[in-house]
């Protein structure tokens, strides 16, 4: 059989603790559109800033139109085999910690343990004002409630998003907070806001405990991921990558395989199946 991993099932064996890092590439498979092109060329329009969703109702009006028309495709989309074989080699002991730029959480869903939701989770919403937090779903039905039967979204993005004509934003009506009347926001980093800085300790406090990290489906363009390459470069750990183009630490990895995530982890599950069969014991 044809080896669809090679070094990686080495790479494992030698670091039966890695920390994992996954991007959007690791989603495509189930259905969720990445944010870049092979090359790492952003493939939308520009994203939506923090600063705007908070001080513009106009910008608030228009995500939240955006969102209501991507919501379905991501809240009902399932883990593909990339996570499940995730989920098995963590079983297996050989995951220390999972580590997700994603927000559309597949990763729990298909039985991942120990992760962070390093960009926060889609699913949930918070009040800027009062801070409660409430389902994603239940924020569909108050917007279905508030404006009616809309029009079917265009074209699908990442994050929940998807294509809806100017006057359907102009007409849309955003629901406030049910307790306090404040505004409401995904549980998510916009770009421009910031990941806690405990969040970001205990990763690279994770890393440094693992002594390897393992890229997966990444670019690493933006600095919220690449930062955890850069850590485990300088510390001198081995640092591996599976993704299929170009990413922002290629320098850095000491392994790179540029193939499919889940054909790539699939087969690197497989090869470890005798281990996977009997648990590790954490050390």
């Amino acid at each position: 059989m044809k080896d669809l991993t090679p070094g990686l099932k080495e790479f494992m064996e030698a670091n039966p603790r890695a920390v994992v890092l996954t991007g959007a590439g690791i989603s495509l498979a189930s259905g969720i559109p990445t944010y870049r092109d092979s090359k790492g060329n952003w493939q939308r329009n520009d994203p939506i800033q923090h600063r705007d969703f908070v001080e513009k109702p106009a910008s608030r009006q228009r995500y939240w139109a955006r969102s209501y028309a991507g919501w379905p495709a991501v809240g009902l989309a399932a883990p593909n085999a990339a996570h499940h074989a995730l989920a098995e080699l963590e079983a297996a002991g050989f995951v220390s910690l999972l580590v997700t730029q994603n927000v559309d959480r597949l990763h729990q869903r298909a039985g991942s343990q120990n992760t962070i939701d390093l960009h926060g989770r889609l699913d949930r919403v918070v009040c800027l004002a009062c801070g409660e937090k409430s389902e994603r779903a239940r924020m569909q039905e108050r917007i279905i409630s508030h404006n009616g039967t809309l029009p079917s979204p265009g074209e699908l993005a990442p994050d929940g998003d998807a294509d809806v004509p100017d006057a359907v934003i102009a007409g849309f009506t955003v629901p406030s907070c049910e307790s306090c009347g404040g505004v409401l926001k995904p549980d998510v980093v916009f770009f421009g806001d910031s990941v806690p800085r405990a969040t970001v300790e205990r990763i690279f406090s994770a890393i440094d405990a693992a002594g390897a990290l393992l890229v997966i489906g990444s670019s690493l363009m933006v600095y919220s991921g690449f930062r955890f390459c850069r850590h485990a470069h300088q510390a001198g750990f081995p640092l591996a990558c599976i993704n299929p183009g170009a990413t922002r630490a290629d320098e850095l990895f000491t392994l790179k395989h540029e193939g499919d995530c889940a054909e790539a982890l699939t087969g690197l599950a497989r090869q470890l199946k005798a281990t996977l069969t009997t648990p590790r014991q954490t050390q």
